[in-house]
């Protein structure tokens, strides 16, 4: 089968499926919704103290859209493990190849353009009720946080879409990763402070910044975070190799 068909039966199953197409969604939407939402009311007010770093806090809602993120790399994934769903999606496109590329690079190249535009429409829609204390485009960090933000939730995505292909399991995986995201960083970070850099969500992040503290930069930990998308991917190729569907 052509790469552009297997690639089109791939999209068709985004879209027609509402768990899946409604978690991108959600990744713009919540991601927007509560940026503005927190700008209206206490924008102003945080920034007023002077201690926040501007360009990290107009993305703070980053932190709920990449949990849409990976719960859609987790279901674009999971539903192939549904009522035999893999074993006619074998049928049709046998190379595991070729089937498992497609996959990564639907989850990814969808992941990232939503995530770019989620990433301009935060920030513009978020300073435009910061008044006085409102950043541009044109300030130190903010397009490459823009930009990098895409970057980070497409990387979240694909760490998800591979775990979930090495475990089979969504529930397994949306367990292990939510408290991985939330919790498990302020955990380590008490104990082993410059571990909790490394990790991939922490590492991801520092494009987010301004300035950067710390051993990485903001492209050097996005490059980490890339690394754990990369070794999730691959774990995930190699148990769709070796397994029965």
């Amino acid at each position: 089968m052509p790469t552009t068909a297997v690639l089109h039966s791939e999209w068709i199953k985004i879209r027609s499926m509402r768990s899946i197409s409604g978690s991108l969604i959600a990744v713009f939407a919540v991601t927007v919704a509560i940026t503005v939402l927190v700008s209206a009311t206490v924008g102003q007010a945080e920034a007023e103290g002077g201690e926040s770093d501007p360009v990290f806090g107009a993305f703070y809602a980053l932190n709920f859209g990449q949990i849409a993120a990976v719960a859609f790399g987790v279901t674009a994934v999971s539903s192939e493990y549904v009522n035999g769903a893999l074993r006619t999606s074998l049928a049709a496109v046998p190379s595991r190849g070729s089937f498992y590329a497609a996959k990564m690079a639907l989850v990814g190249g969808a992941v990232l353009a939503v995530g770019l535009i989620t990433g301009f429409v935060t920030f513009l829609g978020g300073q435009a009720f910061m008044g006085k204390y409102a950043i541009g485009l044109g300030d130190p960090g903010a397009l490459r946080a823009c930009v990098g933000s895409g970057i980070y939730l497409a990387l979240m995505a694909l760490f998800a879409a591979g775990l979930t292909t090495l475990l089979r399991s969504g529930v397994a995986v949306l367990s292990l990763l939510i408290p991985f995201i939330l919790i498990v960083p302020f955990v380590i970070g008490s104990v082993a402070k410059g571990v909790v850099e490394y990790l991939p969500d922490r590492a991801g992040q520092l494009v987010l910044q301004q300035y950067p503290q710390g051993a990485l930069g903001p492209w050097t930990g996005l490059a980490v975070t890339a690394a754990w998308a990369a070794a999730a991917v691959l774990a995930g190729w190699w148990a769709l190799r070796r397994r029965d569907a």
